[in-house]
């Protein structure tokens, strides 16, 4: 039996995970870590986040899933896209779900052989070791394999496969991640590129809170404070393109790029919707900071004497694991779209790269500076992993030798209209990035 245990512990192990392909994405089926609870939620790893299921599972093996490619095709658009052909949604829902069915039995299979190697291999090396008669070991082996299979099938594989039935539960990419349901519709048919326009969608920092005003600005320019110093004026003004500016101040995925947002009394429309209506040959991204709370974790690590206790750590990675939910399902529409515009995701820049001394008064400990570095990795971590599955390249605007605390920064200081933001000199930073990321995608 303890044999048994050991070789049930390794197959567990060793076992690889299961590459089956659904709807046109790759996505890896095997085993979380064993729980000690007879039901719970399995595991998904996505963009370097593990995070629980929505559906429980029942045993203490449960299923774990990756999701490591995203690509477009026409199985994916009639799972995400809008309600349109029922039968050939149903058709992508039984394709993703027969895949997930079979990786799950692909591996319980590998792992059943893999336990009675393993059992085989140890029980032979105890007859050896106790120098036992070829009959007396081969009676041993026969045995202990037995003994170790029908512990295998009832620790095991009797409660695993009872978790076909929910697997099948499964019917879109979204609830493959336990991602809600976001608001919004999604255009049907986008219209013409325009060669040349490129359009931007995000939060505060793409709209250049704090920076000068613009010179004619509308009505939702002034709701979401867009401002002359935002990088998507830089961008227009350093290249030939004409570029068009939809971030707005506190917008999130949720709240914003994929639904209406309310913003200085204006119920503004959803971004991307607005944004592919304008028929752009590029879009730019630039999320992440309000849906993990950036902004508010850098206040409390100022005003806590310790701001990398549980808790905070705790609520950073509950903010985090939603992120990554929510911009899986930003990914998911813009790849089941036909004949997408290039997109481009910006990650954020590093506020304090350099000296920090000029935050020493404000309660920013070198320790607390390590903390928010951490805290701002793990968030780049997302955005790169994300786009990368999804093929989309990566801006990384840098602001090395130009942090808060230089003498030439290119962040709004602690006292200024939009404290951390960038300046104008940071807009143009972020939109020289984002002018090389272009041209490498081939953006003429």
């Amino acid at each position: 039996m303890v044999i048994a245990v050991i070789a049930i512990a390794v197959s567990l192990w060793l076992t690889p995970m299961q590459s089956v392909e659904a709807v046109g994405q790759t996505v890896r089926v095997g085993a979380a870590a064993p729980s000690m609870s007879w039901s719970g939620p399995g595991e998904v790893d996505l963009f370097g986040q593990k995070l629980d299921t929505a559906i429980d599972f029942p045993g203490p093996i449960r299923p774990r899933l990756e999701l490591t490619n995203l690509q477009l095709s026409s199985e994916l658009a009639d799972l995400v896209g809008p309600a349109g052909n029922d039968a050939a949604r149903k058709a992508a829902q039984d394709e993703l779900q027969n895949a997930l069915v079979d990786g799950w039995r692909r591996y319980l299979i590998i792992q059943i052989l893999i336990v009675a190697a393993v059992s085989l291999i140890l029980i032979g090396a105890v007859a050896g070791w106790q120098r036992r008669s070829r009959r007396a070991t081969i009676v041993m082996v026969v045995l202990g394999v037995v003994v170790a299979a029908a512990a295998n099938v009832g620790a095991v594989v009797v409660t695993a496969v009872n978790s076909v039935d929910q697997l099948r539960a499964i019917s879109s990419i979204e609830s493959l991640v336990g991602a809600a349901t976001v608001p919004g519709q999604m255009p049907r048919n986008l219209p013409s590129a325009k060669a040349g326009h490129v359009v931007v969608i995000g939060d505060s920092t793409a709209a250049g809170i704090g920076n000068p005003p613009l010179t004619n600005p509308t009505k939702d320019d002034s709701a979401c404070e867009r401002t002359s110093g935002a990088f998507a004026v830089a961008l227009g003004r350093a290249s030939n393109w004409q570029v068009t500016n939809l971030a707005c101040s506190s917008a999130t995925i949720r709240e914003g790029i994929l639904s209406r947002q309310e913003r200085g009394g204006e119920m503004l429309p959803p971004q991307l919707t607005t944004a592919l209506d304008a028929a752009p040959s590029a879009l730019i991204i630039s999320v992440g900071a309000n849906d993990v709370g950036w902004s508010h974790m850098i206040g409390l690590c100022a005003a806590l004497p310790d701001c990398g206790g549980k808790a905070s750590e705790a609520y950073f990675d509950q903010k985090l694991e939603s992120f990554a939910r929510d911009y899986l399902v930003l990914l998911t529409r813009l790849q089941a779209l036909k004949n997408p515009p290039k997109v481009i995701v910006n990650t954020y820049y590093d506020p304090l790269p350099d000296d920090t001394d000029c935050v020493a008064d404000l309660g920013i400990t070198d320790e607390k500076v390590k903390l928010l570095h951490g805290w701002l990795d793990k968030m780049n971590t997302v955005l790169e992993q994300g786009a990368d599955a999804a093929s989309f390249p990566i801006a990384k605007p840098s602001f090395a030798g130009h942090g808060l605390c230089s003498p030439d920064p290119f962040i709004q200081s602690i006292k200024g209209n939009a404290p951390l933001h960038p300046t104008t000199a940071g807009g143009l930073a972020i939109a020289l990035a984002d002018q090389a990321a272009l041209l490498a995608a081939g953006m003429r």
